[in-house]
């Protein structure tokens, strides 16, 4: 991997970065860039989610699925862009829910660091991915780390949102026997905000009030979701 594992994520890790999973996804990284392909995020980027937003400031986890596979667009956090680069559609889409549901004016920036640093984990399942080539780091052990940092957030007694957009969300929180049991959390889930499926109760889903009352609810505190 390469990238060091931030110090409030590291006793939660261990037991995933000592997994047969991981070790060989650290050797299998180092031996595609040495063929010369091209890996985003680049190096000092891939565990963005987690240095921006420690274990125990984490309020709510957005679950995404792999980074973009585009030049200069994934910096280590899910669904969101560097800063002067065009949402991709799903952020678009985001971007729309966010203002029918909260009033906010659509931002001009796609950069969610703002969000992480106010303790929304944007955790993707697949921490990186060849250029060009969307999906081709998948099963090669992310898996366990991020499963792993879910479990972490989930097992904690601090009441805490999950915001499930899309099957492949779906299906990662359903590999968390935590968050299964944990009747304190609130779970959001819905179609994914992408143009195919963003019509199919992306739309109308609320996501961001309902986050925010259950926090208020809960003495955590809203998330100011401007940008």
């Amino acid at each position: 991997m390469t990238d060091t594992i931030p110090e409030s994520w590291r006793s939660a890790l261990k037991p995933a970065l000592a997994s047969p999973e991981a070790r060989r996804l650290g050797g299998w990284l180092k031996a595609e860039e040495s063929a010369g392909k091209v890996v985003y995020p680049p190096r000092g980027q891939r565990l963005a989610a987690l240095a921006l937003t420690p274990l125990d400031a984490v309020r709510c986890v957005i679950l995404g699925q792999d980074p973009y596979h585009g030049p200069g667009q994934a910096h280590g956090l899910a669904f969101s862009v560097q800063h002067g680069v065009r949402p991709p559609p799903s952020l678009v889409n985001i971007y729309k829910e966010l203002e029918a549901d909260l009033g906010l004016p659509r931002p001009v920036t796609g950069d969610l660091s703002k969000w992480a640093r106010q303790g929304v984990l944007l955790l993707n399942n697949t921490l990186t991915v060849e250029a060009g080539q969307a999906g081709s780091h998948a099963g090669r052990g992310w898996d366990a780390i991020t499963d792993a940092a879910v479990a972490a957030v989930a097992e904690r007694d601090v009441p805490t949102v999950f915001i499930l957009w899309g099957s492949h969300a779906k299906k990662k929180a359903s590999r968390v026997p935590a968050l299964g049991r944990a009747s304190h959390h609130l779970i959001v889930a819905s179609a994914h905000p992408s143009p195919l499926s963003a019509h199919n109760g992306f739309f109308g889903s609320r996501p961001f009030s309902r986050a925010n009352a259950f926090l208020e609810a809960n003495g955590r505190g809203a998330i100011d979701w401007s940008l």
